[in-house]
């Protein structure tokens, strides 16, 4: 690469793109894109899924069986936070089946430019976060009660029963709900534009803000989506992950080519 050119990819790492503007069925329209893409791909796609859903289930269930179901909860609850690092392989087949190809798992699995240095700079920090928001659940949960409830009996009969109980859901979900929605301004575009783009973690993370805040309404009902169907997902103990996850993935990248100008004119919302 020559000097120019090198100046050329520095230059363009540091651009900012514009950031269109939705209306209210774009966040339904992601989805029914992302569902149809899910069976144009089936095969990749929900093993991709079903692993997601095994390793979710599994920590959930050695969690139990240690005696450990409030971390079990938090740590459910606080998937919000690393699931957009967790679904870079899920952006990848978005953008290879928007290219008209078809993705493989190996390659989903092994996506290069999510192990770029902005990447792991946007991971670790999506990692930070998430254990901070497991050490405030833990400080919450102890100035609640001076019982440890260790067994799921005990602590649902706790949370649900007690003036107590009932408190600590309401200042966690509150606490939880503000963190989620800082990180989910941060990451929402950030995630799939350093897959697709040469670009920085700071440029990727001011669009994202930016996307949010030109379509506060219609971001809120896909945030709104996301979380109930992650909810939905833990509900049925991860099954429906096999399925929600991916669809959640594909859908975000589509999310992502709608909110984002690529420079062509092109409106990338119902495609």
């Amino acid at each position: 690469m020559s000097v120019s050119e090198g100046q050329d990819v520095a230059a363009g790492r540091g651009t900012l793109p514009k950031v269109r503007e939705i209306g209210f069925g774009a966040p339904f329209a992601w989805l029914a894109g992302g569902w149809r893409d899910l069976w144009r791909a089936p095969g990749p796609c929900l093993a991709y899924g079903l692993a997601m859903a095994a390793v979710s289930a599994g920590i959930v269930a050695l969690l139990v069986l240690t005696n450990a179901s409030f971390l079990a909860l938090s740590l459910t609850c606080g998937f919000v936070f690393v699931a957009p690092m967790l679904a870079m392989g899920l952006y990848e087949a978005g953008r290879r089946l928007e290219a008209g190809e078809r993705p493989t798992l190996m390659g989903m699995v092994l996506v290069r430019r999510a192990f770029s240095s902005d990447a792991a700079y946007l991971g670790l920090f999506l990692l930070l976060i998430y254990l901070l928001w497991g050490r405030i659940a833990q400080l919450v949960y102890g100035l609640s009660t001076w019982h440890l409830h260790d067994t799921v009996e005990k602590f649902v009969t706790f949370a649900l029963t007690t003036g107590e109980g009932r408190d600590m859901l309401i200042t966690g979900s509150l606490i939880g709900g503000v963190i989620a929605f800082f990180v989910y301004m941060s990451v929402v575009v950030a995630a799939p534009m350093l897959l697709d783009r040469r670009t920085n973690v700071f440029a990727a993370t001011v669009t994202s803000f930016t996307a949010v805040a030109a379509n506060p309404g219609p971001m809120l009902v896909w945030a709104a989506i996301i979380v109930a169907l992650l909810a939905i997902s833990a509900a049925t103990a991860f099954a429906a992950f096999i399925i929600v996850f991916p669809l959640l993935g594909l859908a975000s990248w589509r999310a992502y080519r709608a909110l984002v100008d690529d420079g062509s004119g092109a409106d990338q919302t119902s495609r």
